[in-house]
């Protein structure tokens, strides 16, 4: 029963936060509130009991992100300016994508739903082999670096390439700046 009240606590907090996010006119206050959905994210993950998915928003989405998004802050100014259109494409395009991305979770399995094929085939393969097949003891451990190694590859290339954007582009703006002066 208490777990119900957390799950809605922490969805009740995404949706103010979301709110406040679309009503703020400050980008500083826009990244700010962008961290604190993160962190309730993961908090809602830890809930959820995945916790590596919650350890990874917390250090991707509300840590790294934030930094690199006060970093765009301090090239663009914190301010937003009012558009010069109407949102309307962007509402059209924004709700065409929720509306597919909603058909898609139409086939998937319920959540916990004991015939589902990640209950049927992964998960034991991972809890039963991984000792065998990685040598690895810790099953957490084998699944993030072994099996799912591409995919933490991927992400880790991802986040590199944008801080490495990110630097670029500041070390760009310095130049200029030591050139007007």
């Amino acid at each position: 029963m208490i777990d119900q009240w957390v799950d809605i606590a922490l969805l009740g907090l995404l949706a103010v936060t979301a709110v406040a996010v679309l009503r703020l006119r400050n980008l500083f206050g826009v990244v700010m509130l962008f961290g604190i959905y993160s962190l309730l994210s993961a908090g809602l993950f830890v809930v959820l009991d995945a916790v590596d998915v919650a350890f990874t928003e917390a250090a991707v989405g509300a840590g790294i992100s934030t930094v690199l998004m006060l970093g765009t802050l301090a090239l663009v100014g914190s301010s937003d300016r009012a558009p010069s259109h109407r949102p309307l494409l962007p509402l059209v395009v924004v709700t065409l994508t929720g509306a597919a991305l909603l058909y898609g979770t139409l086939d998937m399995p319920r959540f916990g739903q004991p015939d589902a094929p990640i209950q049927e085939h992964v998960a034991p393969r991972y809890l039963e082999q991984s000792g065998e097949e990685i040598a690895v003891p810790n099953v957490v451990t084998a699944v993030l670096a072994s099996y799912r190694g591409y995919d933490t590859l991927g992400e880790v290339a991802v986040i590199f390439t944008a801080g490495t954007g990110v630097l670029i582009l500041l070390g760009r703006r310095r130049r200029r700046e030591e050139e007007d002066a």
